[in-house]
């Protein structure tokens, strides 16, 4: 089992990154989503000169905040500062597009984008707006051709994970994979309590808490009529209706996995604060086994997303799980 790190980038990402590698965490991937995180590139290009060994990642880019060209000569720096660490994980933009008003990308239009990345990462010329398109780069101005990468692939119904199985290196996702893969990242977030702590701790709401109100948010975007039915839903719903905010979908993403906002904190307080929780949330002996459940579910990579104390709870989940670690 590897043992990963995911974090959005931003003002804590460095300082966290060279924690999980004293720790001995594999990996450290940073989000993409520009309404609410800062620069995934800048980020990970500051962690790789801040750093020396672990593996850094993308979880996952979303192909529409950039032209192609763009992504392509990104990956090519990072690979120049820290050679051979990065893993690029792909998706078709959910949340990231949904802050933007957008639904997400179709599969066609993220499977061409890719393949162009890999394309011009060798060194080939590939059609962009109806037009050939190279890396031009001279030697002394970065990275020689070819360039090969890694790319892992978000996606969760039947022709996603078909694509992923196609074009990709392996699947990434916020649950076990829906088939077998070499390469089977599950992002999970949660928090481990310590020993007699409440789950339902003040702590635990600025940590998990900020992971599970995401319930919430995806359910007003993809079918919000049933969100008076799920455990705090309606109070969630009020206070989005309630706000004088336009659009809604600002108020709906606002502090998005990194903070609750004012209609998470409605929803909680609708239900007593005491959430059936979506995300892990135990002791360390709790943790490990649920950690040992996905591997026999097919996990080949633990990617613990944490919130609120980045420090605390990256320290916290390493120590629970570094026994299935290789």
């Amino acid at each position: 089992m590897k043992i990963s790190l995911g974090v959005p980038p931003g003002p804590h990402a460095r300082p966290l990154a060279q924690h999980a590698e004293n720790l001995g965490y594999d990996r450290i991937w940073l989000f993409d989503s520009a309404a609410i995180y800062e620069d995934i590139w800048i980020h990970l290009a500051q962690i790789a000169e801040a750093t020396n060994r672990i593996g850094l990642g993308t979880s996952v880019l979303v192909p529409s905040l950039r032209h192609v060209m763009s992504t392509a000569s990104a990956i090519a720096t990072i690979e120049r500062l820290a050679p051979g660490r990065l893993a690029c994980g792909w998706g078709t933009g959910m949340t990231a597009r949904h802050t933007l008003g957008q639904k997400a990308l179709t599969w066609k239009y993220t499977r061409t984008y890719i393949e162009q990345i890999r394309a011009l990462l060798l060194g080939e010329t590939v059609e962009i707006e109806g037009q050939p398109c190279k890396m031009m780069h001279h030697p002394a101005m970065g990275k020689e051709r070819p360039i090969e990468v890694p790319h892992i692939i978000s996606a969760f119904g039947p022709k996603g994970v078909a694509i992923a199985r196609e074009i990709g290196d392996g699947w990434i996702g916020s649950m076990d994979p829906p088939e077998p893969f070499d390469w089977a990242v599950r992002m999970l977030p949660g928090t481990v309590l310590d020993p007699g702590e409440s789950p339902y701790s003040e702590r635990v709401f600025n940590s998990a808490g900020v992971w599970h109100s995401g319930v919430w948010h995806s359910t007003w975007e993809w079918d919000r009529d049933t969100l008076p039915s799920i455990p705090g839903g309606a109070a969630f719903l009020k206070s989005i209706e309630q706000n004088p905010v336009e659009p809604k979908y600002f108020s709906v993403h606002q502090n998005h996995m990194t903070h609750l906002n004012e209609a998470d904190r409605c929803a909680y307080a609708s239900i007593d604060g005491k959430p059936e929780w979506s995300v892990w949330v135990g002791e360390a002996d709790q943790i490990l086994e649920k950690a040992q459940e996905a591997q026999a579910n097919g996990v080949s990579d633990l990617l613990f997303t944490p919130a609120g104390d980045y420090l605390r709870e990256a320290e916290a989940f390493y120590n629970a799980v570094k026994s299935l670690q290789r």
